[in-house]
């Protein structure tokens, strides 16, 4: 059965390669990029139905505008795979005063999921993109009030993305399932070329992950839970996501900056 399936920061590395290989098994695949030329560019690689979207996950104005283009010209789609991410940045700051990589790792991707759950079928999947790198949220940090290192920031974007997946989850008993998933550490994308110097390994580890996260049958069951490639299991986050104190905080913190972002 043909799925809709869309796939945020999908212009180059795992989210292109993921894209390409669901439209070569027959899926309509919503590509999202924030530069038009690279979207374009993207779009003409792929043999078959894609649409393009064009939006900054740095700006809530954007992230807005995208849910509404999405649900303006779909009833329903299947999966949301929230793989947009960002590790290193000249300027780390948005004109929101928000950390980009808070903002694009963890807060965007909640508020677009929050605004398209009305048209994910229940049947289908969120899969966001966690990593092996997750560590405790500093809730000053999330809001712009501290800043920290590249990988420290980046770190604690994943950990909160991955709280709310599970946090989500809870609230969803008759799905969409939301799934967090370690695609699989320093695979060969731009960030890891760019945060670590080297080439990385194959991509396809990550893209046959997340294919099977978004639609094989053994992630069916598996909302709220964790997938560590690097393992190939079902694996327990880190610590902190299963501290309840602290996931509550995480969770009010995304409410705050989601309404402050308007």
């Amino acid at each position: 059965m043909t799925k809709t399936i869309l796939i945020t920061g999908s212009t180059d590395g795992i989210g292109l390669l993921t894209a390409q290989t669901l439209v070569a098994e027959g899926h309509v695949v919503l590509l999202h990029g924030r530069n038009a030329a690279k979207l374009e560019a993207a779009a003409k690689t792929i043999a078959g139905p894609v649409e393009q979207y064009l939006a900054d996950l740095s700006d809530m104005a954007d992230v807005h505008a995208l849910a509404s283009a999405i649900r303006a010209k779909h009833s329903q789609i299947d999966v949301v795979i929230n793989n947009a991410g960002i590790l290193k940045v000249p300027n780390p700051v948005t004109k929101g005063g928000y950390d980009l990589r808070f903002m694009v790792n963890a807060i965007a991707p909640y508020v677009l999921t929050r605004e398209l759950l009305p048209i994910i079928a229940k049947d289908g999947r969120v899969v966001n993109l966690s990593s092996a790198a997750q560590a405790p949220v500093d809730l000053d940090a999330l809001h712009g009030r501290r800043q920290l290192s590249d990988m420290d920031v980046y770190a604690q974007s994943k950990l909160a993305l991955t709280i709310w997946s599970r946090e989500m989850a809870k609230t969803l008993p008759d799905g969409p399932a939301i799934i967090a998933v370690n695609p699989g550490s320093l695979l060969a994308s731009k960030m890891v070329k760019e945060g670590f110097g080297i080439a990385g390994n194959d991509l396809s580890i990550g893209a046959n992950i997340l294919r099977d996260a978004a639609l094989d049958a053994s992630f069916a069951k598996a909302s709220g839970a964790y997938f560590d490639n690097d393992s190939q299991l079902f694996a327990q986050p880190h610590a902190a996501a299963l501290d309840a104190a602290h996931s509550a905080e995480v969770m009010q913190g995304l409410d705050e900056a989601a309404a402050m972002l308007g």
